[in-house]
């Protein structure tokens, strides 16, 4: 089966620049995109309070849909769900088994943290699938080289998702670097623990040249990701969503939710089973 990207779609500026790069991506992974609409018409999505969602009728829906994918270089279906988001897409991953599920985050700068999140939440609740956040203010689609990979140094599994993590990295011959962020500069996690941790999932083999390791002392891992992530030029910023963090409260005080909501490159939001 060829391979897919799913993309979400309100037809506004993040949504748009979202499916540039996704657009970029599919080129050399050889997939298609699925091209997803919801109709947020649901009355328990929080997001109708804030004004930001598309109101098009259904027939307007359907051309901006058909205007979008006729200008497209790559293999594209496209469908409309209705309801909330997070039902919407976990019904079109069980269909289409993508490779990522690929949104944009809009500017967000007058908007409470906490209903930012909600989204991202929702999705992982309810299907937790691999999801590449491409934020509104990237100027650029060039495909990702330097990827950096941030870790807590404990044990994980990403399951189902490393062949395809793999399948992307390979394909587009990524620099993998992975990062590590301590409050201590006398860490007594070793480097080899951390490399450790990350080779037993898979997610290193078969890349062009071998992973790299980077520690950062900073007073929060968000803060230390984040900087990393600018003064190290990275084009993709990797960070795990464990099921103890989004199952609770927790994800709206994560690590994953703070790097989701302010860094400047896309980043891909890995669920983990462990």
């Amino acid at each position: 089966m060829t391979p897919a990207l799913l993309i979400l779609t309100d037809f506004f500026r993040a949504a748009n620049q979202a499916l540039d790069y996704a657009t970029n991506l599919a080129g050399p992974l050889g997939a298609r995109l699925v091209l997803l609409h919801v109709r947020r018409d649901s009355i328990l999505d929080s997001e109708l309070f804030t004004g930001e969602l598309s109101d098009l009728s259904k027939e307007a829906t359907a051309m901006a849909l058909s205007q979008v994918a006729t200008g497209l270089a790559v293999p594209v279906v496209v469908e409309v769900g209705h309801g909330r988001v997070a039902f919407a897409v976990a019904d079109a991953v069980s269909r289409h088994h993508p490779l990522v599920v690929v949104m944009g985050r809009p500017d967000y700068s007058a908007t409470p943290d906490e209903l930012v999140r909600t989204t991202a939440l929702d999705l992982l609740r309810t299907a937790p699938y691999p999801m590449l956040i491409v934020p509104h203010t990237l100027t650029s689609t060039v495909l990702p080289r330097r990827v950096l990979l941030a870790v807590d140094g404990e044990e994980f599994t990403v399951g189902p998702h490393a062949g395809a993590m793999r399948h992307i990295s390979r394909t587009l011959g990524v620099e993998l670097t992975v990062l590590h962020v301590t409050p201590d500069a006398a860490d007594d996690v070793s480097e080899d623990e951390v490399m450790a941790s990350v080779q037993r999932t898979g997610l290193g083999l078969d890349l062009p040249a071998p992973m790299r390791f980077r520690r950062v002392v900073a007073a929060s891992p968000a803060e230390g990701i984040l900087h990393a992530a600018q003064a190290g030029g990275a084009d993709l910023v990797v960070v795990l969503a464990r099921p103890r963090s989004f199952w609770g409260q927790l994800f709206h005080h994560s690590v994953t939710a703070e790097v989701l909501l302010h860094s400047p490159v896309p980043v891909l939001v890995l669920p983990t089973l462990a």
